[in-house]
């Protein structure tokens, strides 16, 4: 079956440079073409209005339009058929520019021979083809790109709503000014979705837990993991009311789940449970950052030792790690606050660390302020140190505020 003809048409007004044209596209029958000429670039408009066309070869000096602008109006009139522009002007500069603007090549008059023309259009026909293939697929990306971020973005709402109120009472039932316990919180992720998780239990009239979590990493994985953490903190289990007990539970858990995955995944791990009938607090860390515990009343601010003196091995690593237990005593007026480390691990512009230790003292110089205060400063002073003036991970601050001690009254 004979190959179909390449359909050219040619806007040229110089009668022999179309003879020359058309006689340099004669040839055998894989090299043939159907050639068509007009002289004004308005009958080049109406006769690609009639379709049918696969490439133009236009002069940039006709009666009705000269210079670049030719190519220019042809170019917005048909933006889908490929253009080679023939010009008797040998001039780089705007070749150059017609050819950023879209044409596919830039012929000389009197520089061209059967052999470059007929390359020449093949090649600028492909270009095209490739060129609206490509731009098709950076439309399908679009869409579907397009179509993740709203699927992240509910994504993100959904994990924001499962998030425990920035202002929570213990016990629950509890008005503001009768409340044992009040929670606090700030929640920065890093990206759309975040890796760091917390959730309050309610263990008796007595007894509050509060859990904190810092899946490695951020994003869609890190969400999909904090997801599961929920999962398991939130099943009913009588070892809640143990710190060590409850995180060995919940790494056994994750083991088990994340051990087909092929990429590792870990997440570290602060549970406290505080009993407000004897101002106690029991607690334990699975690779987590030490708390801090501010001492209003006696003005003093202390990281929480960790238990067994480091702590314990991070969840999801080892189905056999151990958790240990500390305690520590809790007054009226105290505020325990845990964080995720997206906080202190940012880098000034001396490449060294906010650290710790200066969140710390940042601490210890707000220790009156109320906890939204509090944790409004520490970010401020965490930003302000960072050399990108913000956070590269997810960032969890919660705060437990002691109201009272002793025996809960009756509500």
């Amino acid at each position: 079956m004979a190959a179909k003809p390449i359909r050219l048409l040619l806007i040229e007004d110089n009668p022999g440079d179309a003879r020359l044209m058309e006689l340099m596209l004669r040839g055998p029958a894989q090299d043939s073409f159907q050639l068509e000429c007009v002289d004004r670039l308005a009958s080049g408009f109406q006769r690609l209005a009639n379709g049918d066309v696969d490439l133009v070869l236009l002069d940039l000096s006709l009666p009705d339009s000269h210079g670049p602008e030719t190519f220019t109006k042809l170019h917005a009139h048909a933006p889908r058929v490929p253009i080679i522009v023939l010009s008797g002007l040998d001039d780089e500069e705007v070749a150059i520019k017609t050819v950023q603007e879209g044409a596919q090549d830039y012929l000389v008059k009197g520089h061209v021979d059967k052999h470059l023309l007929v390359r020449a259009i093949r090649y600028a026909i492909e270009r095209k083809r490739s060129q609206e293939q490509l731009a098709q697929y950076a439309e399908e990306l679009r869409k579907k790109n397009q179509q993740m971020e709203a699927d992240l973005d509910m994504a993100r709402e959904i994990q924001v709503v499962l998030l425990p109120p920035q202002f929570l009472t213990f016990p629950r039932k509890a008005v503001a000014s009768q409340a044992a316990l009040c929670f606090h919180r700030r929640y920065l992720p890093a990206t759309s979705l975040g890796g760091d998780f917390f959730d309050v239990l309610e263990l008796s009239d007595a007894e509050a837990g509060l859990f904190l979590c810092d899946v490695m990493g951020h994003g869609v994985r890190s969400a999909l993991v904090t997801a599961i953490m929920r999962a398991l903190v939130e099943e009913p289990s009588p070892v809640t009311i143990d710190p060590g007990k409850f995180l060995s539970k919940l790494n056994q858990s994750l083991v088990r789940i994340l051990r087909q995955a092929e990429s590792p995944t870990f997440a570290s791990a602060f549970y406290l449970v505080a009993n407000v009938a004897n101002g106690t607090m029991r607690y334990a860390s699975a690779g987590h950052p030490s708390p801090f515990h501010l001492h209003r009343d006696a003005g003093a601010v202390e990281p929480l030792p960790q238990p067994g003196g480091q702590p314990g091995l991070a969840l999801g690593i080892s189905e056999e790690a151990d958790y240990q237990v500390a305690s520590r005593s809790l007054a009226s007026n105290d505020l325990v606050v845990l964080f995720t480390d997206g906080i202190f691990e940012v880098e000034g512009t001396n490449k060294e660390y906010f650290g710790q230790q200066r969140l710390l003292e940042a601490a210890r110089q707000r220790i009156q302020a109320p906890p939204a205060k509090l944790f409004a400063d520490l970010l401020a002073e965490a930003q302000k140190f960072s050399v990108t003036g913000g956070f590269t991970d997810d960032v969890c601050l919660v705060g437990m505020e002691v109201k009272r001690v002793g025996e809960p009254k009756a509500l």
